[in-house]
């Protein structure tokens, strides 16, 4: 779901990362395959998260517990260069994304194994489907954008995570423990640049 985020509810926000402030303390790089690069740039006037993977994978993981019954609106932002092209993101051997998003509950700090909602900017799957993670069968994979349409130009999100653990895992637990960040590309062995705006709850 694509949505125009209005300054209007900025007072309802939750914020999990605020890049535009140049906020990372509470963040920390978590890898399974080489290192993306996250760091704070100014882009088109504001500061946001950039990320740069080259044959990597590796995370931007904040854990944070989120009351979805207070918040259960997810907002963000993100950026591409260019989507990864010619994979085949329901294997193994492609699955990689210049963007991805991850909701995760009793993660520890092994995400990518987690029970997780994952949303993501895909190359190949259609907006709007979904598929199992090839690494983990407690991952849920969500394609909320999809190919070069709109590469180079920024897309807003909210997702309601309450609805949407329901609809693809089953249950509708009350805390999501993390939320992480991925711009990976170790399976391919292509790379990814991406930029990543503030990230926050809401309550509608």
């Amino acid at each position: 779901m694509l949505l125009l985020i209005s300054p209007a509810v900025a007072s309802d926000r939750n914020f999990v990362g605020k890049f535009s402030s140049g906020e990372l303390a509470d963040w920390q790089e978590k890898s399974f395959s080489g290192h993306t690069g996250y760091r704070i740039v100014t882009e088109q006037g504001r500061q946001v998260l950039r990320a740069d993977s080259h044959a990597a994978a590796s995370g931007f993981v904040r854990k944070v517990r989120i009351d979805l019954y207070q918040t259960p609106y997810l907002n963000w932002s993100w950026k591409l260069k260019a989507p990864l092209t010619g994979l085949d993101e329901q294997t193994r051997n492609g699955d990689d994304y210049a963007a991805r998003m991850y909701v995760i509950v009793n993660s520890g700090w092994r995400f990518w194994k987690s029970r997780a909602l994952n949303y993501v900017w895909s190359g190949s799957q259609p907006t709007g489907s979904s598929w199992p993670n090839a690494f983990s069968g407690q991952t849920v994979m969500l394609a909320v954008e999809s190919g070069a349409t709109h590469a180079g130009q920024w897309r807003s999100y909210k997702r309601n995570i309450q609805q949407d653990l329901k609809t693809y895992l089953g249950n509708t637990p009350r805390y999501i423990d993390a939320v992480a960040i991925m711009t990976d590309t170790d399976n391919s062995g292509k790379s990814a640049m991406a930029w990543y705006g503030d990230i926050w709850f809401s309550s509608k």
